[in-house]
């Protein structure tokens, strides 16, 4: 459970709860321009362990989720091979409400509308503990990336640049 209960729970944080998956919440105020590495400081984390989430839609018109880590960018290369597509390419940012439920600057790969296939960089599991949106602006969320796949199926792979 997380260990601010007077905050207003996320899609995210509801799906992790029903998993029995501990959390931790990290809420603060920033712009919706603050890159992922400025987050990462703000909350006093190493941004190798805080990861962003982003939304592709492949050739074939599937969707697909990747989490990396904020200080790096995702090679569509290598994301399109990891989800069997001839190639994929960034979700507008226009399209991302409707089609996740989450806007631009706090998609979490959690309680999304759909379940989307999703790959997370295998780096994660060199961590005890990885950050990611909680859901909305100015909140993440940490956890042991263990614990992860009681809430979301995914497949780790090599998908930084």
């Amino acid at each position: 459970m997380s260990k601010q209960e007077k905050h207003a729970k996320t899609n995210a944080m509801r799906l992790l709860d029903a998993a029995g998956v501990g959390y931790e919440v990290a809420l603060f105020d920033c712009d919706p321009t603050d890159t992922g590495l400025q987050i990462a400081h703000m909350v006093g984390k190493d941004p190798e362990a805080v990861f962003k989430t982003l939304v592709t839609q492949g050739k074939t018109g599937e969707h697909y989720v990747f989490l990396v880590p904020v200080a790096t960018e995702l090679d569509l290369k290598k994301a399109a091979s990891a989800c069997g597509e001839k190639a994929v390419s960034m979700v507008r940012a226009k399209e991302l409400l409707p089609l996740t439920g989450y806007i631009h600057g706090g998609c979490s790969p959690l309680g999304m509308k759909k379940r989307f296939p999703t790959f997370i960089d295998e780096t994660a599991q060199l961590f005890e503990r990885i950050s990611f949106s909680g859901g909305k602006i100015g909140c993440q969320l940490t956890l042991d990336p263990t614990d992860l796949p009681q809430a979301l199926d995914f497949a780790y792979a090599d998908l930084t640049v």
